[in-house]
């Protein structure tokens, strides 16, 4: 469906966000759009699939692609984040690239900025976090990225405090081509809600633990129901590797999963606007990385091989 702006003529387009893990996208893409679309978590990887923010600048909307980070992957499921990132930028009508200027030197950086030259669309560079280093250093940061890559804008900003931000926005509503929007003016994303809940969850489960058991697992909301007075029942599945997983997941007298659905059913009952009825149960799926159903669930496409 197409949504003209009055009689103003439109602007409409697609922006993928791609960059290193933990170069800050999501929390990018949270301020550009004014609300949580994305989950964000201080561990690398967090994003597994493109996740949709729809912005208004003036008459034009602008829908940011949230994508993976990008890294050399070693396992089937981060040849398929990697991949899901890499399609978000072809498919774009403008390409952003964020880095983190603390860590503009990293392999993973290096690994985004080798493979530029194959993306043909206009591209910008978005520098990260720059409060965090002096302005000589931003400045040669900048210089130096710009001989690297063919940018056709520089912004410098913080994610996190939302400096900056407006200056990318005001740029995107000029350069993104003419046409109707894609979305009713007071849709944020794309996501359907059920998505979004599961997102919610895996965000918490990432808060919680630690080490490598938040990438060992998944989260699918297998049941959305509306009751008679129009709050929501919830049912999702934490899908873990290994019976040790789940034990831990669970925690002791089930303490460390009734923290996390607390936590998630706030900002699941907040995302959706009413009362939420959250149920968490916690399977073990051995091997559930090499299930070609999980990653239908997660909009992924399922590699061949593990190793891309």
């Amino acid at each position: 469906m197409t949504v003209e702006a009055g009689n103003a003529e439109t602007r409409c387009g697609f922006v993928a966000l791609i960059g290193a893990p933990n170069a800050g996208k999501s929390t990018l893409l949270n301020a550009l759009v004014g609300a949580k679309v994305s989950i964000v978590s201080r561990k690398v990887q967090t994003t597994r699939t493109q996740v949709r923010g729809i912005a208004l600048e003036g008459q034009t909307q602008i829908v940011f692609v949230d994508t993976p980070g990008i890294f050399r992957p070693k396992r089937r499921l981060e040849t398929a984040m990697v991949t899901s990132a890499w399609g978000g930028a072809a498919d774009a009508d403008v390409v952003a690239v964020l880095v983190d200027v603390t860590r503009h030197k990293d392999e993973a950086q290096e690994a985004v900025l080798a493979r530029l030259e194959e993306i043909r669309q206009p591209k910008i560079l978005i520098l990260n976090k720059i409060d965090l280093v002096s302005r000589d250093e931003l400045l040669a940061i900048a210089q130096s990225l710009n001989e690297r890559a063919k940018f056709e804008a520089t912004f410098m900003i913080s994610a996190l405090t939302g400096s900056g931000v407006k200056d990318i926005l005001a740029d995107l509503g000029k350069r993104l081509p003419k046409g109707p929007w894609l979305y009713p003016e007071d849709e944020i994303s794309d996501a359907p809600l059920r998505f979004l809940a599961a997102e919610i969850t895996r965000e918490k489960i990432f808060e919680r633990l630690h080490d490598e058991l938040p990438y060992r697992s998944t989260v699918e909301t297998e049941s959305w129901k509306v009751l008679k007075k129009g709050e929501v029942r919830v049912e999702q599945v934490i899908y873990v590797e290994r019976e040790s997983q789940r034990k831990i997941m669970l925690g002791e007298k089930g303490r460390t999963i009734k923290a996390i659905g607390s936590a998630a059913r706030a900002e699941i009952s907040e995302a959706a606007e009413t009362k939420v009825h959250l149920f968490l149960f916690v399977k073990v799926r051995e091997n559930w990385t090499d299930d070609p159903e999980r990653y239908r669930e997660m909009g992924l496409e399922f590699p061949k091989e593990p190793k891309g």
